[in-house]
């Protein structure tokens, strides 16, 4: 699996806004709970809700929600491409670019749209 992947799966896991350890989210993807311990500390680097800490557990304190906008499949498509090229380059915007990328992947099942992975490269 890859670490997008995992990202993924945890925060969908943890969209219930429950407490969960990281052991228990480390059983459930696969992983070690260090690994668990560097995944929450870079989704909150990146600006995902989420709070806790070792020993206590992580939580999601709010909705991952986009805000309106209506882009057709086509556009979406262009719109992942050019952040994956931005994302690659060495640009001072790449970073921002792979943050983009990677919050909108997550948001679109919330806005009803399930990602093919080889559809956003």
């Amino acid at each position: 699996m890859s670490r997008d992947q995992r990202i993924f799966d945890l925060i969908q896991r943890m969209r219930d806004g429950k407490l969960h350890t990281a052991a228990e989210l480390a059983q459930a993807v696969g992983v070690s709970t260090r690994t668990i311990w560097r995944d929450m500390a870079m989704m909150a680097a990146t600006g995902i809700p989420v709070e806790g800490e070792r020993g206590l557990g992580y939580i999601l304190r709010s909705p991952l929600v986009l805000p309106p906008l209506m882009l057709t499949t086509e556009e979406l498509a262009a719109l992942m491409d050019g952040l994956a090229r931005v994302g690659s380059g060495g640009t001072p915007h790449a970073k921002a670019a792979r943050a983009l990328r990677f919050k909108i992947t997550t948001l679109l099942p919330q806005a009803g749209f399930i990602p093919d992975p080889e559809d956003l490269g």
